[in-house]
């Protein structure tokens, strides 16, 4: 006779609950103006749609600067329980995906961005803009305004995959 791979009742009703109290979490979350955007961006991508990655594109989507792994990690962590190597794993997924970029600190410590509005193009793709670090904070800003294109002229038989400029100062927030 063979057994039905059905969870018990008791199994089931603690998956419910928990699920419950993560949707509590998420409720009280303060990204969370910022979930249907994140859903709506997970699923243009035709990706599944999961907890963490709506959850660390919502915190993505309510910052205004660059962010590291380990503020992520513990920002959510204050709001629901999320492992850091998870959450690793979905910043790496949403620059692989062309939702976010990465920028190395020169305390060589990644921080993500949102790329541009309406840039969903895979990873590989120039990432063409300079960023802004202050002196004073630390935050790095991206800074998209496209209007003055920067003309360089690279010698003979070099050919640009990416450029990254960076400018140094105080923020609108410190000066």
């Amino acid at each position: 006779m063979k057994q039905s791979a059905r969870p018990s009742p008791a199994k089931k009703s603690a998956r419910t609950q928990a699920a419950r109290a993560s949707s509590a979490t998420i409720a009280n979350s303060p990204y969370l103006g910022q979930t249907s955007d994140a859903e709506q961006r997970i699923r243009a991508t035709g990706e599944r749609l999961t907890q963490p990655r709506v959850t660390v594109l919502a915190m993505l989507l309510a910052s205004d600067h660059a962010i590291s792994h380990q503020d992520v990690a513990s920002s959510i962590a204050a709001h629901h329980p999320i492992d850091r190597v998870t959450v690793y794993r979905v910043l790496e997924w949403l620059v692989d995906v062309g939702i976010a970029h990465r920028i190395a600190g020169d305390d060589r410590v990644w921080r993500f961005m949102l790329s541009d509005t309406g840039t969903h193009a895979r990873a590989g793709a120039q990432h063409q803009h300079a960023h802004f670090t202050c002196n004073e904070c630390g935050q790095t800003f991206c800074l998209t305004d496209t209007s003055t294109k920067l003309n360089f002229k690279l010698p003979e038989g070099f050919k640009t995959s990416e450029v990254d400029l960076k400018f140094r100062g105080a923020c609108a927030h410190c000066s």
